[in-house]
This record gives structure tokens, sequence and C-alpha cells, in this order.
């Protein structure tokens, strides 16, 4: 019955938005900005397609080797200093972070950008525990004041022109609403700045987690994950499991990679290495480092043969870029963390394949999705094998089992097709699919005489000439 109304839901929401007018001029106006960047930035490859393949079999290797490698990036972790916990699940991360910061009195805290976070929804957790929490990527500051999640993975505000966010200003910080787009930014930072040096506790995702020193790699543009690490006393670290690299070399292969095809720079302004606190020789950093590692469906998703490779993920947001499902119902249509044609293949193992099956039908399989991948997830195939997988596991209504015996049957047979005439068809047709085909399409008309009623006829003229 969920499932029932959780696609329903999605369909509504899609004839929604995709005939609004105003988002599609938004998303094609910020869109061409990327496509033009992203093809410049990937010039600064030699052979693109070689380094897509390294990248995508080092992850997948390590996806498929996940045990050893999590245990070594353990060992070296906390011989830097770090604490390390694991989490099964949101709500083991919540009751950890919970203890953590009743444990060193935590008031306030800043986060930077952080999807890991989205999908446990810390920030909510955090406001009830009477804990003031604020995001300081410029993107996230905008929809969580907003009262919105992220609309991208890479940019949460795409939906919105500078027109909505100098409104939303307006309404929330009573500034001008003909503020321009660098002196919104200016007005952000000068809050932020505040916040950052009177903050408790600093909350911060990780790109990559490095097994071999036992570091975290945080990649952004703004500094704001820099300085949400520096003053904090305490720093929380939240990574999904799959997020290891083998070796610190790697981030070679994988930092310029991540750039070109998340924002189309030859490299993020900001990336930094994190081993641990802060040592005894050192003036800058927190004094306790907590890092979550986070299972919540993961290992779901390893137990599959073919599916597991979209755990190879670097979450660069190029497959939502190019897709056209995307690009017409929005993020936001998804009602995930993880929106796009990434979001549909992981989305219903770590949140429930009854409940967003439907997801994975959310898909033109066009392969532009695959093509981009910069790591060569053959992303619209496991789009494929994700379909396949929810009907052999039943979640499909009666309706739809009985419609697909129904016209299987019919359509193996040359006899039952020519037994009613082309107006008859055609009547059936609109009464059994009409609704689904939707309001602002027009069904094809089948032919009044059948291919071989046709042939029939033409042999028979030819005879009789």
């Amino acid at each position: 019955m969920k499932s029932s109304i959780e696609n329903n839901s999605f369909l509504s929401n899609s004839e929604k938005i995709a005939f609004d007018e105003q988002h599609r001029s938004k998303i094609k106006f910020n869109m061409s900005q990327y496509y033009t960047a992203v093809e410049k930035g990937k010039s600064i490859f030699s052979d693109l397609d070689v380094a897509r393949e390294r990248a995508g079999y080092y992850k997948y290797k390590v996806i498929n080797e996940l045990d050893r490698y999590l245990i070594e990036f353990e060992d070296n972790f906390i011989s830097n200093g770090g604490k390390i916990i694991w989490a099964q699940n949101s709500d083991e991360a919540l009751a950890e972070i919970k203890k953590i910061t009743e444990k060193h009195n935590i008031k306030s805290a800043v986060k930077s950008k952080s999807m890991t976070t989205e999908e446990i929804e810390l920030n909510k957790a955090l406001e009830k525990d009477g804990i003031d929490i604020l995001e300081t990527d410029l993107g996230e500051f905008i929809v969580q004041q907003a009262g919105q999640k992220p609309y991208h993975i890479v940019t949460p505000a795409m939906h919105m022109s500078k027109e909505d966010v100098a409104k939303l200003y307006n309404e929330k910080f009573n500034t001008s609403e003909d503020l321009t787009p660098e002196e919104l930014t200016n007005y952000t930072r000068d809050l932020l700045r505040q916040k950052f040096t009177s903050a408790d506790l600093g909350i911060t995702g990780a790109n990559f987690l490095i097994a071999d020193t036992g570091s975290i790699a945080v990649t952004e543009n703004e500094g704001n994950g820099m300085l949400s690490m520096s003053f904090p006393k305490v720093h929380i670290a939240i990574a999904g499991i799959e997020k290891i690299i083998p070796k610190l070399e790697d981030l070679d292969l994988y930092w310029p990679l991540l750039a070109t095809h998340g924002t189309g720079q030859p490299m993020t302004v900001y990336n930094s290495i994190i081993s641990g606190p802060r040592k005894s020789d050192e003036e800058d950093g927190p004094e306790n480092m907590y890092l979550i590692l986070l299972d919540n469906g993961r290992t779901k998703l390893l137990k599959e043969e073919r599916q597991r490779q979209a755990l190879s993920c670097i979450r660069c947001g190029a497959c939502l870029n190019v897709c056209p499902v995307y690009k017409n119902i929005g993020g936001h249509t998804y009602n995930t963390t993880y929106s796009g044609p990434i979001g549909s293949v992981i989305t219903p193992y770590l949140a429930g394949i009854k409940k967003f099956k439907h997801l994975s039908f959310a898909s033109s399989l066009c392969g532009s999705c695959t093509t981009v991948c910069p790591v060569k997830i053959p992303i619209h195939e496991l789009l494929l094998i994700n379909r396949n997988h929810s009907v052999k596991r039943g979640h499909h209504t009666f309706f739809e089992k009985q419609t697909i015996i129904l016209s299987s049957r019919v359509l193996r047979s040359r006899k039952m097709l020519d037994l009613l005439s082309g107006g008859t068809k055609n009547k059936l047709m609109k009464m059994a699919i009409s609704k689904s085909w939707g309001p602002r399409r027009e069904l094809p008309e089948i032919a009044t005489k059948s291919f071989s009623e046709q042939w029939k006829e033409m042999e028979k003229e030819r005879g009789e000439n």
C-alpha cells in the first residue's frame, strides 16, 4: 500500500514539475553553465577514457575487498588519534552523535556540505536536542533557510534563481530585494564567520577515506569545510563505508575526475586531508575527532553481484545533469537523499526496494548516465537489473501482473490480434491505458486492419491480376 502511495505521489509531482515553465527555465540556464564548464574541464586529460577505466577498476576492486580495506583504514585512523564509531543504520548513527554532543556539552554546531548527513537527517535530530546547527556551504545554507532539502548532489540550490535567493534573504534577514549574487555571498560570509568562531562542534562528510594513511579527504570550493574543522573543539566526520580508496597517491586520479565531472574545474579549490585531531605541537584543529562509518543499507547493496558496482560512485553528480528525466522532474520529486540515475539505483537498497522500486522505472534508459560516469558505472544496465529484481520479488500490484499476462497472451497470438476490429481495439486500449498514458499525449491509433490482413488482401489482388 505504501509503495503504491509513494509511486502515485512521484507521478503526480513529476507531472506538476515537468510542466512548470519557470522551473524548466531555471534548470536549463543553470545546467547550460555546467555543460560549458565541464567540456572545458575534461580537456585537461590527455586520455580521459583511460583515467575513467583506471578509476572504475580501483574503486570496484575496493568494493569487492571492502572488509580488508576498512580494517586497514580503522587501524591507521585510530593510531592517528581519531575515534571510529560503526553505525549499522541512521538510528545508531544519531544515537552515537547524541552521546558525543552530551559528553562535550555541545550547544552549537557548523556543518559543511555532506549528503551522508542528509541521509540520516542529522539537522533535524540536532535541532530536536536543542543544538543550533547551521549549514555553511552557500547552496546548503540557502536551502536550509528555505526549509528545503538539497535539490542536487553537488549544487543544492540549482532550482533557485538569483532573484529567488534575494527574495528569500529579504524575508529571513531583511536585506534588500535587489542584492546581486556577489552581495548575497558577502552577506552570507560575514554571517557565517561569526558562527565558525563560536561553534562547539564542526561536522563534515568525507569524499574519500584513505586506507594506507587512515585519513579522510574533504573536497570543497568555499573553505567552509576547513573552517568547520579548524575552529570548533570537536570534529565529527560522517561517511559511508564505501568511500574507501587504497592509497594517498590515488587522490591524484580521483580529485581531478571529481572536479571536472562535478563542476568543470581542473581541480576543486580546497582539498584537505585530515588525519585525526590536533597534535600536541599543532595550533589549529579540534581536540577530539570522531568518524562515523555508516552502513545504512550499503551491505544490502554489496550482496548484489551486479548492483554493488554502484557503490563505486564518487558523487560527482554528472549523471543527474545529463538525465532527461531528472532535467524535467527535478531533484525534489524523487523524495530521496540521492536523486537522478545513481539515486534510482542505490535508493531501493538504502531505503527499501518495495517503497522505492518505482525509481528504477523512472528512466528512459538512453545510457547518457553511463557515458558520463567518471568511474564507468553501467548505470542504465543496473536500473534494468533493479527492475527485474523488483518484479521477481513480487513488488507489483495484482492489476499490473494480470495486465502483463493478458497482453502477453494476446500479443503472442495472431488469431487473437485479428479477432477484433481496429475500432474495437482502439476503444479497449483507451479504456485500459488512457489514464496512465496521461492527458497531454495522444494515444496512437491502431490500424483498422492488421498487417497480416493487409498482406493477405494484397496477395489476393496480385493473384487476381
